[in-house]
């Protein structure tokens, strides 16, 4: 009866082992490959370049040569991005409050609150040379939010040109303004 060397399974399991090996790690390499590639230069045309025609030529050889580097995943976040900012603009529209002279009563600080920011952290309005308080904020198209401005910290008061008025339960009323 004829025997089988014992040395032949393990050489063959050995070199399954490394070629297991050699696959688990030829997307890490791969990767380091990529990461230690440059990517290649970038051709400036000037004057000079013009001139030299033949160094031109020399460059563009030398960026075909030259391996490219995968893009960068964030790149396709950036079109992605300002789909969205498109997207959110067109929802929008830029609503102005004014609190005219009369009403702020030589006042230092006006703020707004309302729906849009949860009637919290007030917008801070911006003194006119006129003696008024402007300022503009975005709000989602097609709303209707209401709003009071808050005068020196103390004073509640609505927009004398507000498009309508809605009670409250506090007993008082506040401007309402659709978007």
């Amino acid at each position: 009866m004829a025997t089988k060397k014992q040395s032949t399974p393990k050489v063959v399991a050995d070199k399954t082992a490394k070629a297991e090996k050699a696959v688990k790690t030829a997307p890490v390499a791969a990767t380091k490959a990529v990461k230690a590639a440059k990517p290649a230069p970038v051709a400036v045309e000037t004057k000079a370049v013009k001139a030299a025609k033949p160094a031109a030529t020399k460059t563009v050889k030398a960026e075909k040569a030259a391996p490219k580097a995968p893009a960068a995943p964030k790149a396709a976040a950036a079109p992605k991005a300002a789909e969205k900012a498109i997207k959110t603009a067109a929802k929008s529209a830029k609503v102005t409050f004014t609190l005219p002279k009369e009403a702020v009563e030589n006042a230092e600080t006006v703020a707004v609150f309302g729906d849009f920011n949860n009637w919290q952290n007030g917008i801070v309005l911006s003194k006119q040379k006129d003696g008024s308080f402007k300022t503009a904020v975005e709000l989602e198209k097609g709303r209707s939010y209401e709003y009071r401005f808050l005068i020196n910290g103390e004073k509640w008061e609505n927009d004398w040109a507000a498009e309508a008025y809605v009670p409250t339960p506090f007993g008082t009323y506040n401007s309402v303004v659709t978007a």
